[in-house]
């Protein structure tokens, strides 16, 4: 969860209009950010470790460059054994340029996507089930050598939920129905999501890239605490397409949110 100062909702990258297109931006590095073990995220992935969870790959695929790679990004020493999905918070893949594939997976905490059945696939089978994915189909190409390119690359992908839990497998956590609530007694059960996606190269792997998610979550009410941002809220919500909204599971709730985020944007 965020805490009070953080600045979960960033004006300047949530998308207005609202429209399914890549939007990376190019940056110096990927920050990636050590899992605190008394936060709830660690406690559903330590739940879902202790399951018999554990990382897909590909036949022959080496994980080790790239777990080396990301120890070496956020600073874990040879002390620091575990996991990798203990020790950080961001769930992680990697994109393969060659292929366009992605041939390893270490994601706990999807957003009503299943990771076994996008393991090995291609760029444009990976995203056919996204809404409006004209635009990310067409460019698969460019965007996929884009972003294995040995750049480091950002973007920021935003929906809301009417559950505060990060784990949101279609098979682990089926959808949650929004509560037939208004005003601010849904915003309090409305769950603003939002992924750090970033690409950064895989050492010694030319052509490799991981694709990182830091996902972060919190109380609509806390996210639109003043006019500007509710207004924001607004216009991004009121923008989306009906698939997306669809796609997103916000189709019946939208309109209660919207009138919700009028009156506060006043």
């Amino acid at each position: 969860m965020s805490t009070a100062s953080d600045a979960l909702l960033d004006l300047d990258d949530l998308p207005r209009p609202m429209r399914m297109l890549p939007g990376l931006k190019r940056c110096d590095r990927i920050q990636l950010h050590r899992l605190r073990p008394d936060s709830a995220l660690y406690a559903e992935k330590h739940a879902l470790l202790q399951s018999g969870w554990h990382a897909l790959a590909v036949p022959g695929f080496e994980e080790e460059p790239v777990l080396q790679t990301v120890r070496e990004l956020v600073g874990l020493g040879e002390h620091e054994p575990g996991p990798i999905a203990l020790l950080i918070e961001e769930d992680l893949a990697v994109l393969d340029g060659p292929s366009a594939s992605l041939p390893w997976l270490s994601i706990c905490t999807p957003s009503h996507w299943a990771p076994e059945e996008k393991l090995g696939l291609d760029w444009a089978a990976a995203h056919a089930p996204v809404a409006d994915n004209q635009a990310l189909i067409a460019a698969q190409r460019q965007l996929v050598a884009l972003c294995t390119n040995g750049q480091c690359w950002q973007r920021s992908v935003y929906t809301l939920s009417p559950s505060d839990r990060y784990d949101q497998h279609p098979h682990r956590s089926p959808r949650t129905p929004w509560p037939d609530l208004h005003g601010d007694k849904l915003a309090a059960q409305t769950w603003l999501r939002v992924e750090r996606q970033g690409f950064f190269p895989v050492r010694g792997r030319p052509g490799q890239a991981v694709f990182s998610i830091r996902l972060q979550i919190e109380r609509l009410d806390h996210s639109a605490r003043t006019a500007e941002r509710s207004g924001a809220l607004f216009e991004w919500l009121s923008s989306m397409s009906e698939a997306v909204a669809h796609y997103k599971g916000l189709s019946n709730v939208r309109p209660a949110l919207m009138a919700w985020l009028t009156e506060r944007s006043r």
